[in-house]
């Protein structure tokens, strides 16, 4: 009996053993190959999956890092090649009144640079700031900071960029004149698809890599169904549908401000005595018609101004006055869910408060919005007394906290010439940079049965819309 139970014991310590070496064997073996060699895109063309270490949320955004304050680039980084078509001007410098000189398609911007028209035409004028940084970067030996650069071959660019102004085409010439059968806008637009169609660029990508700017919500009404392919660079996705337009595919781009930028704020949170602000149009259209609501309930409220104003007779600088006095000041959505009135008050260093359901924000997947800005659902903010007590209930650390936020991503919101680091131009090229990789994957993808009867360059002739379209 004492021999078998030995056995036992030699037979369990047996196994024991093994189990131990063939644990130990596995766990050198897998550190052996885990992730312990790095991979080399040298190979690949442009290097184009280096797109990393330029475009994190801690590189533009700062991370946690406790100043948060956005790191400079270097020239190192990568750049995102742009190749941009030479549209003749009637498709944007001319739409300025800039005339060409001979065959001149573009203005000399080491010597000139065209004016875009002021007032309400500057919210909406990020076509203008992008081809103007395009053009600028050919003159640019240092590309410090730039994330983007303009490339004459095609075949070496990551991204194709269109530059129509169709933003100012909307405002200027969406009426018809005398004599005219069709606008101006809708002809241009007809124009623009004919010749985007007929582009090796275009088919060789079915147009997945060309960048089509349409920030006004009402601009490019016509063309849109037809270049749908393209990613939008937009101010919100209300006149879209999401077959046509979304925020996987597009990119969500700022208003320019209207107010003039707060310079050297001292203020704080008892030298502004406005509790809630709000200055604008307030009688909407469809998921507008909250303004009305909103206006009803709380016009009469000591702390709060709650009254319409447009940009005549001072008005920009009535509300940059009024913003500047303000604590909080309200975005609320109008006939589309976006509205510069947000770029506004981030301006003046007035804490927004966002009461739009649908809204879609610049930059969101590198920056937290929540930082320096309350948002409040649409139902809640109907609620009588919600609005009211939540602002108050915002105490002097809490308000100064993300007024002290607003002051350190501002510049993300100014468009400038010539562009500086980012800022509003070059924030904006990061999102597009952002969007690359899975643009390439999508091409590659589609390319996968060109070899057997499937698309081909020389099959696509138009442009259809997408399938599950209604």
């Amino acid at each position: 009996m004492s021999k078998m139970v030995l056995t036992y014991k030699s037979l369990f310590c047996w196994f024991l053993m093994t189990s131990a070496l063939l644990m130990s064997s596995w766990f050198f073996l897998l550190r052996s190959t885990w992730l312990t060699h790095s991979v080399d895109f040298g190979f690949l063309p442009n290097s184009k999956l280096r797109y990393g270490s330029p475009l994190t949320s801690e590189s533009i955004i700062g991370g946690t890092n406790s100043n948060r304050n956005p790191r400079k680039c270097d020239s190192s980084k990568p750049i995102l090649k742009v190749f941009m078509y030479d549209l003749p001007p009637e498709f944007h410098f001319s739409l300025l009144d800039w005339k060409s000189v001979g065959k001149s398609v573009w203005p000399d911007v080491s010597t000139e640079v065209p004016h875009y028209p002021g007032g309400l035409n500057l919210q909406h004028s990020i076509e203008y700031w992008l081809t103007m940084d395009l053009l600028n970067s050919e003159l640019s030996k240092n590309l410090s900071g730039r994330v983007a650069k303009r490339v004459r071959n095609s075949r070496e660019a990551d991204v194709v960029f269109v530059p129509f102004f169709s933003s100012i085409c909307y405002n200027r010439h969406s009426k018809l004149k005398p004599g005219q059968k069709k606008s101006t806008n809708v002809v241009l637009q007809e124009k623009l698809v004919s010749f985007l169609i007929a582009q090796k660029e275009w088919k060789r990508s079915f147009g997945k890599d060309h960048i089509v700017l349409a920030h006004h919500p009402n601009s490019l009404l016509e063309a849109r169904m037809k270049l749908w392919p393209a990613m939008f660079v937009l101010s919100d996705f209300g006149r879209y549908p999401p077959t046509v337009a979304n925020v996987e595919k597009d990119v969500i781009a700022p208003y320019m401000h209207v107010v003039r930028s707060y310079v050297d704020d001292s203020s704080d949170f008892g030298s502004r005595p406005t509790l809630l602000y709000f200055q604008g149009s307030i009688y909407r259209k469809d998921g507008g018609r909250i303004r009305q609501e909103l206006y009803y309930m709380l016009k009469n409220e000591t702390e709060v101004h709650f009254s319409f104003g447009t940009v005549q007779n001072d008005g920009i600088k009535q509300a940059t006055n009024g913003m500047r006095a303000s604590k909080f000041c309200l975005n609320i959505a109008g006939d589309t869910p976006s509205s510069n009135r947000l770029f506004d008050a981030i301006a003046s260093h007035c804490v927004p408060v966002i009461i739009s359901d649908e809204i879609e924000l610049p930059y969101e997947d590198v920056l937290d919005y929540s930082e320096f800005c309350v948002f409040v659902r649409t139902s809640d903010s109907l609620k009588e007394g919600f609005l009211l007590n939540l602002v108050r209930n915002i105490g002097r650390d809490e308000w100064t906290r993300m007024w002290s936020r607003l002051k350190e991503i501002e510049h993300f919101y100014e468009f400038r010439y010539p562009s500086q680091v980012n800022d509003a131009v070059q924030m904006i090229w990061q999102a597009i940079f952002r969007k690359v990789p899975a643009i390439k994957r999508q091409i590659n993808k589609d390319m996968r049965f060109s070899q057997t009867g499937g698309l081909r360059e020389s099959g696509l002739q138009s442009i259809t819309v997408p399938r599950n379209f209604g």
